[in-house]
């Protein structure tokens, strides 16, 4: 695997939720399950609620801020123009298309969180737990936080958290690239399938249709500031050689069409449409100085809106 992404660690989990009244949720949850769970995370962690985060004088030292709003710190060489910067976690909802949860129906939905704020854990579950109390989705319907599973790949899943004994185990190891295995050691097809709304810009702009240096761009620079920003180390790479090698990857077969969905932004006071690609796409060329950032992409999503689980993708076949 390539050494430059030694220092990026992640580690993923799934929530397993029971309801206990009628949840009503809209097609696609990743904008609720993220919404509704930053409102109650500030209620828990914020001692300053009446200001927003850039102009509290904690920002640089508060939790809710770091995971939720993401501020460049104020040394930062990166993306000091700019208000947030990548959030480190991930939540992927269900992608079932059911909407109305009866009492003891199931609920599950993954959560992936980068580098530092891998210690931040106890607070996400925590959160969803005084969630649960609170209720979600249309009318409120409230749930129980039953467990939480640690996932890691060539591992059976282990038990972080269970509502029976009340108790968290943190001890376990984090994700680093050395554990992601590639299908094929030199491929020469790429196969894949976006399940969730994928936004990716190009030129400034949405792109309505993807080419492999499109999608690598987005990929690479995502990386590139989740490592700098949340995993401590700059991105030790050439990245105009890698995305000009980008370039001379042949488009063989698309069948992405775009998905529109709507959210409502508390921020805004607006509803605001967060539309994306979704299906199959296969490529031709040399991928093996793109594997690495291809697989790690599986895990930590693609492009705009990833922690409301957009841009999540999975390969699908790899041929050499």
């Amino acid at each position: 695997m390539d050494e430059s992404l030694n220092h990026f660690k992640f580690a993923r989990f799934s929530f397993f939720l029971k309801a206990i009244g009628d949840i009503v949720l809209p097609l696609y949850k990743g904008s609720t399950l993220r919404g509704a769970f930053g409102h109650v995370f500030k209620k828990v962690v914020c001692i300053n609620r009446e200001k927003v985060c850039n102009q509290c004088l904690l920002k640089n030292k508060c939790v809710y801020s770091y995971v939720f709003e993401t501020p460049p710190p104020p040394d930062s060489s990166k993306m000091r123009k700019y208000p947030y910067v990548p959030h480190p976690f991930v939540i992927t909802p269900p992608l079932e298309k059911k909407q109305d949860y009866k009492r003891e129906d199931p609920i599950f939905f993954q959560l992936v969180l980068i580098g530092k704020c891998i210690d931040f854990l106890p607070y996400f579950i925590y959160t969803f737990d005084e969630l649960g109390k609170m209720g979600i989705g249309k009318g409120r319907g409230e749930y129980q936080l039953q467990e939480v599973r640690l996932l890691h790949p060539g591992q059976n899943e282990g038990i972080i958290y269970s509502d029976r004994d009340k108790i968290l185990h943190t001890h376990f190891k984090a994700i680093q690239i050395d554990n992601l295995q590639p299908i094929a050691p030199s491929p020469s097809t790429l196969y894949l399938n976006f399940l969730t709304p994928t936004r990716l810009k190009y030129d400034e702009r949405l792109s309505p249709f993807l080419e492999f240096h499109i999608l690598f761009r987005n990929l690479l620079r995502r990386i590139s500031l989740l490592s700098y920003f949340h995993c401590g180390e700059e991105l030790d790479v050439d990245f105009k050689a890698l995305i000009d090698r980008a370039k001379k990857i042949k488009l063989i077969r698309s069948d992405l069409r775009w998905s529109d969905w709507e959210r409502y932004s508390n921020r805004q006071s607006t509803k605001m449409k967060m539309g994306g690609l979704v299906g199959e796409i296969l490529f031709e060329g040399d991928f093996k100085p793109f594997m690495p950032y291809l697989l790690l992409g599986e895990y930590i999503h693609v492009g705009k809106g990833t922690s409301f689980g957009l841009g999540k993708y999975k390969i699908l076949n790899l041929g050499s």
